[in-house]
């Protein structure tokens, strides 16, 4: 149920194609009621796909996170894993997706900058092969020259991140960490890790700008229906955490 929730057809936006459909068969019998409940979701639906609105989404989720950041009591670099393109088993190679990849970059860089030890954490996902912590693994060491110190691939969501994580980082006395991830994703992965013990401090990619000044930014594109889904996932995921993991004997001391 809950990965209907997170990536199946009740994630929002997709909940509102099915909401249109569901609405376009209730109008055969009662013709009122479906009418507007497929009308009302469509307007929803173009809304949600217009970069205007997935923009202020996407900001709206990111508005928790702090920009002024002193990492000098950080012990270690963890990154989160985010998206994996399986292969065919033969000539295409399992990879990292787009959203993995710029998590992998942006370690890279806080790695030459902080010169901490880094963790990968990622399980697998999307019937991947490889893990996802060792598919960024292998891209640290390869293609940036960053040794990877611990690699966590039991993981599947990022409440499972941070609890496997601290569990991995504990007898190396890690008590601070750096949080690599969108900057959308990080308040709700910080959150998440300050409950598994640990203190997480961001490290995001670049911010979300408004977009309100084009006029095809008020017209519907794929792109800003994929913005909304991960804001609308990520805000949705926010408050689900929140009730779901609230009991203080879910966090590892």
């Amino acid at each position: 149920m809950e990965r209907l929730f997170s990536f199946g057809f009740l994630a929002p936006p997709t909940v509102l194609i099915t909401a249109c459909l569901v609405g376009a068969l209730v109008a055969l019998v009662w013709r009122r009621t479906g009418i507007g409940l497929a009308l009302g979701s469509s307007l929803c639906l173009f809304a949600a796909a217009t970069p205007a609105l997935s923009s202020y989404l996407l900001q709206r989720a990111e508005s928790g996170l702090r920009r002024n950041v002193d990492f000098r009591e950080a012990q270690a670099i963890v990154v989160l894993g985010g998206e994996v393109r399986p292969g065919n088993g033969g000539d295409i190679p399992d990879r990292l997706g787009a959203l993995a990849l710029e998590r992998v970059m942006l370690a890279a860089d806080a790695h030459r900058r902080l010169r901490l030890p880094v963790a990968v954490s990622g399980g697998r996902a999307g019937g991947a092969r490889p893990s996802e912590a060792a598919l960024m693994k292998a891209a640290l060491d390869g293609n940036f020259a960053v040794p990877v110190d611990w690699t966590e691939d039991r993981s599947r969501t990022t409440w499972e991140n941070a609890l496997h994580t601290a569990e991995l980082l504990r007898p190396a006395k890690v008590t601070t960490v750096v949080l690599v991830s969108q900057a959308w994703h990080l308040p709700r992965a910080l959150w998440a890790f300050e409950r598994a013990g640990l203190k997480a401090l961001p490290w995001p990619a670049p911010r979300t700008a408004l977009r309100l000044a084009r006029v095809d930014d008020f017209l519907p594109s794929m792109a800003g229906l994929h913005d909304s889904f991960h804001a609308l996932h990520e805000i949705v995921g926010g408050f689900y955490y929140r009730l779901r993991h609230r009991p203080a004997g879910l966090v590892l001391s």
